[in-house]
């Protein structure tokens, strides 16, 4: 029996860290993982209105020898799991182990998949059917709206994480289309949009 793929107009691109989970610097422990107030009923916003939630986030400690690609997954299936209590999901979790400057050979290189890279986006892309013009980018640094710049997407700034520091410097070739307080701010921008 073939497995009907599910297929996805408009994606909202979501990263991790500072944006759908407190900042906790590098996470090392599934256990770590705590929600903001807010992210499951932002999220289940966003599924209920028809939209692929696809995370993407650069785990460069799997480069620098942190942790391991294991601890990212068990972490994601934990997420995974408290949303779905809450009545949410995440469509697909896609990260980037790489890094430039990593102690883990295998890892230690430049990609197309971290982000302002438009790697991870491509996946989502081949894989859902996704426009990435029709969709959107949130995360609390300029490299999430960068990466928004670079697939034609519409970018979503949150001061939740890094994000009140990074309102603060700007990048002077680079402006997101709206810079919110939180996911739940971003989740409610992106359905009058629509």
């Amino acid at each position: 029996m073939s497995q009907v793929r599910k297929t996805f107009e408009r994606a909202v691109f979501l990263d991790r860290d500072g944006t759908i989970i407190e900042e906790v610097g590098y996470l090392d422990r599934p256990e770590r993982v705590e929600f903001f107030p807010w992210t499951i009923d932002a999220i289940r916003l966003l599924n209920r209105a028809g939209l692929a939630v696809v995370l993407v986030s650069n785990q460069s400690g799997i480069a620098r020898g942190f942790f391991t690609d294991a601890v990212v997954e068990q972490t994601h299936r934990r997420m995974a799991d408290m949303l779905t209590a809450g009545g949410a999901c995440i469509d697909a979790y896609y990260y980037c182990p790489h890094h430039p400057d990593g102690s883990i050979a295998d890892f230690a290189k430049v990609c197309e998949c971290r982000k302002p890279a438009r790697g991870l986006v491509d996946r989502a892309v081949g894989e859902f059917g996704i426009d990435p013009a029709r969709s959107f980018v949130v995360g609390d640094r300029w490299i999430d709206v960068r990466l928004a710049r670079t697939v034609g997407a519409k970018g979503v700034l949150v001061r939740t994480g890094y994000g009140d520091c990074e309102e603060r410097r700007p990048p002077p070739d680079l402006q997101a289309d709206v810079i919110v307080d939180n996911l739940v701010a971003a989740s409610s921008w992106i359905l009058g949009t629509l």
